[in-house]
């Protein structure tokens, strides 16, 4: 069997085509402000997180992954159309009632797939539209899931208990348990009822924990007496909640023999929420570990996210690697093990990643890069380059409120915009971003700043207005 296994890994990785039968279904889990120190397998002592410490064991963690943005609408975005999020109009979070959406000419992985015969199912947060469940913006099943079981933005009124699911457009109302729970019942659910279960599938499974409002069962609660801070002990129950969600997960494909057949990738949409940013986040206590910076930072803590990819067989268990990687690279990367066409329709900011789970090299056309306009302290873009990152400022107003939905006037002023300043970082050896470089580097510095700020204008020209305010 493993020859057979290994055989059909060289033919995908010389470009020979896949039977229908052979591809793998695909299941990407996406946590939602989840901090790169949060999981024992990245550092934590203290929260129990069993189940995504088998995962990675079981296959390849990843030491420096990256979402594609410091904050939830941008960064779903990014990794479901391998671009970066500027592109498609999703500058920031999104606000119910605001014009912001994922438009239909937007290729998503689902959308993909479908194409090539899997079965799609989305379970969870969607949070890529302001008018969720209207006809006057794009649902889930206008991206290409078959199957879509989703709320806006968070679970409400909180975790547990939530009243606000939508399952194909039809409201389910209240409901009991945890929400992690109830998106793998769900999930769970919809892979029993499928017709033709010998199709493979592509199953997004977005987890609300542990954003707020943050609420976990008392019994794991009760596992961190030692928790002092206020709300703390809730925090670390609602991780180890989720992770629990997850085993829960990985037990049902073993229970079907499908996890052999099925590539999984564990990640979060962004880096830990501050805690007391707003009132009702004094529940917030992740970790970004040793990084600088968390939620709505460009620096590391912001962006750089947990990443565990497992494929048995394909992908090697117990490994790990240092290669930057990001969530735009899955929409190329799934393309391959799903012998997809890889969307050419708009410019991609994505990588293929397979060669890495054979050991190879990656090359990349273009570097890793983000944006977002309410980044704090007016670092809005960064660019990470092998080793080297470069951070910029923007020639406009110095603080925008980062944190807030897009507003008017907001995309007109981006488009005047050009970076201005920037920062240069060796992350290899500075892992918390402590010490400015660029006065040591001149000729890296200007190379590399001179490339940020021509991938800032591209993205800029790209994004959408949204609003009728063009003065």
């Amino acid at each position: 069997m493993k020859s057979v296994a290994f055989a059909l890994l060289l033919l995908c990785m010389t470009g020979g085509s896949v039977a229908a039968h052979e591809r793998p279904n695909v299941l990407v889990i996406l946590c939602d402000d989840l901090g790169y120190g949060d999981l024992a397998c990245y550092g934590n002592k203290t929260i129990k997180t069993p189940n995504l410490d088998e995962l990675a064991s079981e296959g390849m963690r990843f030491t420096d992954c990256y979402s594609a943005s410091p904050l939830c609408s941008p960064a779903r975005a990014g990794l479901m159309t391998g671009r970066n999020p500027t592109r498609s109009g999703i500058y920031s979070w999104i606000a119910a009632g605001n014009p912001m959406y994922l438009k239909k000419d937007e290729t998503t992985i689902a959308s993909v797939l479908k194409k090539v015969g899997y079965d799609t199912c989305h379970v969870g947060k969607w949070h890529l539209n302001g008018k969720f469940n209207q006809p006057e913006q794009t649902q889930p099943g206008d991206h290409g899931f078959d199957h879509w079981f989703a709320t806006q933005n968070n679970a409400a009124p909180t975790h547990r208990d939530p009243k606000n699911f939508v399952r194909n457009g039809e409201s389910v109302g209240p409901q009991e348990g945890f929400s992690c729970q109830l998106v793998v019942d769900e999930a769970m659910h919809w892979l029993n009822g499928r017709e033709a279960d010998e199709d493979p599938f592509f199953m997004f499974c977005c987890f609300h924990e542990p954003h707020e409002p943050v609420d976990s069962p008392n019994e794991l609660v009760a596992e961190y007496p030692d928790a002092k801070k206020k709300g703390e002990a809730l925090y670390y129950a609602n991780v180890a909640n989720m992770d629990r969600a997850v085993g829960r997960l990985m037990k049902y494909l073993d229970d079907k023999d499908l996890t052999e057949d099925t590539f999984v990738f564990f990640t979060s949409d962004n880096g830990p929420e501050t805690l007391n940013r707003y009132g009702g986040a004094w529940r917030s206590h992740g970790s970004p570990g040793p990084l600088r910076g968390m939620k709505l930072h460009i620096y590391d803590g912001g962006i750089r996210v947990a990443g565990i990819a497992r494929w048995p067989g394909h992908v090697p268990a117990k490994s790990t690697c240092s290669e930057p990687i990001g969530s735009v690279d899955l929409m190329p990367t799934i393309c391959d093990l799903a012998d997809a066409p890889v969307p050419q329709s708009k410019r991609l900011d994505g990588t293929n990643i397979r060669p890495l789970f054979s050991g190879d090299t990656l090359q990349r056309d273009k570097p890793l890069f983000w944006h977002y306009y309410g980044g704090l302290g007016n670092r809005q873009f960064a660019m990470r380059d092998g080793d080297w990152k470069v951070v910029g400022m923007w020639d406009g107003p110095a603080e925008w409120g980062g944190g807030g939905s897009l507003r008017k006037g907001v995309v007109p002023q981006l488009r005047a915009s050009r970076l201005k300043e920037f920062e240069l970082y060796n992350i290899a050896n500075d892992i918390d971003e402590s010490e400015e470089l660029s006065a040591k580097h001149p000729d890296r510095i200007a190379k590399m700043s001179q490339q940020a700020a021509q991938l800032y204008k591209e993205i800029i020209d790209e994004g959408p207005v949204w609003f009728d305010d063009l003065e």
